[in-house]
């Protein structure tokens, strides 16, 4: 008779995990039925009753390493949650002009005390910079390190000079645009899907030439010299690749440089993980390097392909270090439930991270190519 626990059983016994063992990576079952629950939904039933309390692990993030470098993700690829998802990808474009703000009500928009509280001091939300750095001629010994390096990285990337016009696409609370103004003069403009982000950038920017503005990048208008998008390709979606490597190239002056920071995916997919993409970034997904190839062709000279997707995990376990230390504070103004989720959605991504199965991208591109050549910064 086929039994379901020792079904899971063997195979995390394949990465080392024992259920109801009793080192830091070990799971805890609290409900017997957790074992039928992930069987047939999959990631999406482990992420849930993880929130709804059926089960715990002390170190959540050495857990998903553990899994994932063992490969035990690819045994729920055809689970009915993850069917549904890919359906849904297939039929719709999920990232059309209609569910552009989405993402923005979602998630950006649940709260900036949770990103104030987690985040660095400059409230830059996506991979900080680690490893040696010119502008540091160290390693980052903390997250504002970390993200300033990174900050300060692409800066040098674009060859950042007095006055010239730099556009962000998804500009967040405006920490890119605020670091280069005050540290390179430019001049700025950000757009954001995100009322909150909006609000605050306004506010934390107000003194310098930096301009805001609540939108979606297929609306936009203008030159720049310079296109940064830093952590906002997760959202453009594979079927709208394309149409964003075109607006890019028509913003973009004929000798300028275009900066993509995003986080990528190993193998080409059309559809995001469904507990992520219910519960975190909805309509979400990673491109691989084929898309993105595929999406810049006859548009763009590739000048620097740079990975330090290492460095993620890194900032993650930063991140969740704050967000625990503040939850006391921040608890009256969200549940139990919220905290098992953000919890879970940071110490997974670490996971995943760690385990090398996502990567973090910064990608140089030329409209031209550079004259002479473009020299690699690192």
């Amino acid at each position: 008779m086929f039994s379901s626990k020792k079904y899971f059983e063997k195979i995390l016994h394949n990465a080392g995990i024992t259920i109801n063992g009793s080192r830091e990576y070990d799971i805890q079952v609290l409900n017997k039925n957790l074992y039928n629950r992930v069987l047939v939904g999959g990631s999406l039933a482990l992420g849930e009753s993880y929130m709804d309390g059926w089960w715990d692990v002390k170190n959540l993030d050495e857990f998903f390493h553990k899994i994932l470098s063992s490969r035990l993700d690819q045994r729920f690829n055809f689970s009915i949650p993850k069917i549904q998802s890919f359906l849904h990808s297939f039929l719709f474009n999920l990232q059309d002009t209609s569910r552009a703000f989405e993402i923005g009500q979602k998630h950006y928009d649940i709260g900036n005390d949770v990103y104030q509280a987690m985040l660095d001091e400059r409230l830059v939300y996506s991979c900080g910079y680690w490893h040696y750095s010119t502008s540091l001629g160290a390693e980052a010994k903390n997250l504002n390190q970390a993200q300033e390096a990174k900050l300060d990285l692409i800066c040098r990337k674009l060859g950042l000079k007095k006055g010239d016009t730099v556009l962000d696409i998804g500009c967040g609370w405006g920490s890119f645009l605020k670091f280069a103004a005050e540290k390179y003069h430019i001049k700025g403009t950000g757009i954001t899907v995100s009322k909150n982000q909006l609000e605050l950038a306004k506010k934390l920017c107000q003194k310098l030439p930096v301009n805001f503005m609540l939108q979606d990048y297929r609306t936009l208008k203008g030159k720049f010299d310079h296109v940064v998008s830093i952590g906002m390709f997760e959202h453009v979606g594979v079927k709208n690749y394309r149409e964003y490597m075109e607006k890019v190239y028509g913003l973009l002056k004929d000798d300028g440089l275009f900066l993509l920071h995003t986080i990528g995916s190993n193998v080409s997919l059309i559809s995001g993980d469904p507990w992520l993409e219910k519960y975190i970034f909805p309509n979400g997904m990673l491109p691989s390097v084929a898309q993105i190839s595929k999406s810049m062709e006859r548009l763009f000279v590739m000048e620097d392909w740079h990975n330090f997707g290492a460095d993620y995990d890194k900032t993650l376990m930063a991140w969740f270090k704050n967000f625990d230390k503040s939850w006391p504070k921040l608890k009256g103004n969200y549940s139990d439930n919220f905290y098992r989720m953000w919890k879970y959605y940071l110490l997974c991504c670490a996971g995943i991270f760690r385990a090398r199965k996502a990567q973090l991208w910064q990608v140089v591109l030329s409209k031209k190519g550079v004259s002479g050549g473009y020299i690699s910064i690192r």
